[in-house]
């Protein structure tokens, strides 16, 4: 009996030993519908990989971006895999700070879309995975359009969206004209403002690095946006941004809606939608040039260089932006409900075409994006609807609380641009740019 109590306990302590063994990985993500279903999907990663754990941080945008930017700049090993956008990945591989993706046979790197690929790699090594890409379009009533008597063009120009808005505004009915974002912050307001300001022949910078916001075209776009929304948006839009906008489109409460090709999935999901079956596409609006009209932007998964859980990192990054997740969440939730915007495979599935009325309108934008040419006049960025320097996020977010409180009536769009002219030149400087 001595021997088999002996055994029993060598047994039990193998097992606490294998249970100890397990590495938990602590994953930063943004709380947006793609990711919180990803997290609804743990079990079916564990089960298949039993020597890994997940654990969530789930954060509002801009929360999440000040915790990653600090906890990777500061190599506090918070966490193993963080969701960042385009604009950090070619700043932070620069920096050295994110480890390259191990992209074997079975991820199968070259069914990632060009534009897309090219954005996320540095000397030729991809620094993040996509989990989901976009760009910006066009969402609207085609109901509102058909009563009102309005041909939608393929490629509106921001005039015909507001003729449009007015023609459809109806607040006694519930429904505004259009809804655009209104919340401060350089992924939020600004990613939106800053394709208008390009497509009305603007820029951040000029080729000396010297910001251009106190300027002719911003006080167009910027002009046009405030009289567009206090005139036919809905109450309350300097405190928008696109879940509170993708919930008033869902209540039917929106006539247009320009914003992330993402939200075309949801917006035509009858289980999420009540004006599903009612909804059209068209190219993001333009005005004196389509150049960057639209914007490109990818959520990612990446590792940061800090992680002592490499290994089990690359396993988790991989499996959840590969061909297989893709098709896990197809099994799970239909077609309609799968992450987009990253893979070829994705769009030539004939299951995927037949949902998805929005495919075409959504990979054409994604196709169309340029980061390398998206301005009028030459500019020294890369980028649509950020400039991928370092000195951006602050000015970015400086500029859209600027912008957001002349939305609200606070102060004139001239005062917004003029101390927003004043606040980028000071960070610039700060920053050695020019004298």
């Amino acid at each position: 009996m001595h021997r088999f109590l002996k055994t029993g306990l060598a047994l039990a302590f193998a097992a606490a030993g294998c249970a100890q063994a397990a590495t938990e990985l602590v994953v930063a993500t943004v709380n947006n519908g793609h990711m919180i279903e990803m997290q609804k999907l743990t079990p079916a990663f564990e089960k298949a990989h039993p020597g890994i754990k997940l654990k969530w941080v789930t954060l509002e945008e801009g929360v999440l971006r000040q915790r990653v930017t600090t906890d990777i700049a500061t190599k506090g090993g918070q966490f193993d895999v963080m969701t960042v956008g385009i604009y950090e990945v070619p700043i932070w591989s620069k920096q050295g700070w994110l480890m390259p993706i191990n992209t074997d046979a079975a991820y199968d790197a070259n069914d990632l879309l060009p534009a897309i690929r090219a954005g996320l790699s540095h000397e030729g090594k991809l620094y993040a995975s996509p989990f989901y890409g976009e760009s910006s379009m066009l969402m609207y009533r085609k109901d509102l359009a058909d009563k009102a008597g309005v041909q939608m063009p393929e490629q509106p120009t921001w005039a015909q969206v507001k003729d449009f808005a007015a023609k459809v505004h109806n607040p006694a009915a519930g429904v505004y004209g259009i809804c655009l974002r209104g919340k401060p912050g350089w992924g939020d307001n600004m990613a939106l403002l800053t394709t208008m300001v390009n497509t009305h022949g603007g820029q951040w910078f000029d080729m000396q690095w010297k910001p251009q916001i106190d300027t002719a075209p911003w006080k167009q776009a910027i002009g046009f946006y405030v009289d567009l929304m206090k005139a036919y948006g809905p109450p309350g839009a300097a405190a928008n941004s696109f879940n509170e906008n993708l919930a008033l489109f869902n209540e039917g409460k929106c006539g247009a809606w320009v914003d992330a090709t993402i939200a075309a999935s949801f917006i035509s999901d009858p289980k999420q939608s009540k004006v599903a079956d009612k909804v059209a596409f068209a190219m993001a609006p333009v005005a004196v040039t389509p150049k960057g009209a639209n914007w490109l932007w990818t959520w990612n998964l990446a590792i940061p260089s800090s992680s002592k859980k490499a290994e089990a990192a690359q396993t988790f990054v991989k499996w959840a932006t590969s061909r297989s997740y893709i098709e896990l969440v197809a099994k799970e939730h239909g077609w309609h409900a799968v992450p987009t915007g990253t893979r070829q495979s994705t769009y030539a599935n004939p299951a995927f075409q037949k949902v998805a009325k929005f495919a075409a309108a959504e990979r054409k934008a994604i196709d169309s994006a340029n980061l390398n040419d998206s301005t009028l006049p030459k500019s020294p960025y890369v980028g649509v609807q950020y400039a991928a320097i370092p000195e951006f996020q602050s000015i970015g977010l400086a500029v859209g609380q600027q912008i957001s409180a002349a939305l609200a009536g606070k102060v004139t769009v001239e005062q917004a641009l003029k101390t927003s002219q004043t606040l980028a030149e000071r960070e610039m400087r700060r920053g050695g740019y020019y004298k």
